[in-house]
């Protein structure tokens, strides 16, 4: 991946990329760490060797990542800037992810560097990003499938007088006991009333008969995430949340028959959202029809209405329409897919007929 990056500055004529992202360093040194504050990057220059910058304190788990490049591991009283710009020497030009670095940051390296040239490097990284490896597959396809435990953990759990909390809670021990230490998102665990807000809290509402559950969770495995939403019921539902549900399937199940190489992403927003909009839901699809997935959770690219992407094999992102009537119910289905040479495959696999407890 460095050597791709290093053409691109070649052909582009840039001294070299500082990649500040979690995911980029990731992406290119097989380090993954969230230093918080301090400044994680690399530098890849147009010529030579690059350079991982970290806290010193995390020199050795960069190493015991594989990263076997020279290292810039700084104190907390030492200036990165200064140290790299010690190794490297003066900057005419620099690609930097402009949609990452604060105005804070970009100050601090045009004081160490002067004015040089900066350029935004997220469209390159874009490009190269979104096709995925065969490794990379089948980190998602395990990141896929602890997801899917998830889903059956949390369906499991249902019961009358039983939190959204309580139930978030034994989902997140059991995936812990698996070894996943960190959810992709913030996990969403929302029952009746609450499942109509797209994006809604889990609280302690407590889960009764004839409540839709919805449930919005994904892990990351080895740096890669999944992102799954089902919603299932509890007891007997009534007619009108039923046929919601059935027009959201029908929904996901229309797009993802339109998946393959050379479909652009829009007609699967646009085919989606006419069935919402013919069975007199449309006001109730507030979101885009999905995003990229990856080693971020939301990338590039966003599956919308108006998105000209064309779609490649190896490209992986989320299908999840959504109807979500104040009252009456809140429904999302949500797979991960992987575009293949002859159509697709969601890596998900928990079932999307409608699910009873």
């Amino acid at each position: 991946m460095i050597g791709k990056i290093q053409a691109y500055l070649k052909s582009e004529q840039v001294d070299g990329a500082l990649l500040t992202s979690v995911e980029n360093v990731t992406y290119t040194t097989g380090f993954r760490s969230d230093p918080h504050e301090r400044w994680l990057a690399v530098w890849i220059p147009a010529e030579g060797e690059a350079i991982l910058i970290c806290p010193g304190m995390e020199t050795s788990d960069a190493k015991a990542a594989g990263w076997h490049g020279k290292i810039i591991g700084y104190s907390d009283t030492q200036s990165p800037l200064e140290l790299l710009k010690n190794e490297i020497g003066a900057l005419n030009s620099l690609a930097v992810e402009k949609n990452h670095l604060t105005i804070d940051r970009m100050e601090l390296i045009s004081q160490v560097f002067g004015e040089c040239r900066m350029t935004a490097a997220e469209h390159f990284l874009n490009d190269l990003r979104v096709v995925k490896t065969k490794s990379e597959i089948e980190l998602l396809k395990e990141a896929a499938a602890l997801a899917d435990f998830a889903i059956e953990t949390a369906c499991s759990e249902l019961e009358e007088g039983k939190s959204e909390l309580e139930v978030l809670a034994k989902v997140e021990y059991e995936l812990k006991k698996k070894g996943i230490t960190e959810m992709s998102f913030s996990t969403m665990v929302l029952t009746g009333e609450n499942a109509s807000s797209p994006h809604g809290t889990p609280g302690q509402t407590k889960i009764k008969k004839g409540d839709l559950v919805l449930f919005d969770l994904g892990v990351v495995y080895q740096g890669y995430c999944s992102d799954i939403t089902r919603t299932v019921a509890f007891g007997e539902i009534t007619d009108r949340q039923r046929e919601i549900y059935d027009t959201v399937l029908k929904a996901e199940m229309t797009a993802l028959a339109m998946v393959k190489p050379g479909v652009k992403s829009s007609e699967l927003d646009l085919a989606a959202r006419k069935v919402i909009e013919d069975a007199g839901y449309g006001e109730y699809f507030p979101h885009r029809l999905g995003h990229g997935l990856g080693l971020n959770v939301h990338e590039y690219p966003s599956i919308t209405s108006e998105s000209d992407i064309t779609l490649q094999a190896g490209m992986t992102f989320t299908i999840e329409p959504g109807i979500y009537v104040p009252g009456v119910a809140g429904v999302r289905i949500e797979d991960d897919v992987l575009v293949t040479e002859n159509g697709y495959e969601t890596l998900t696999k928990f079932p999307k007929t409608l699910q009873t407890f």
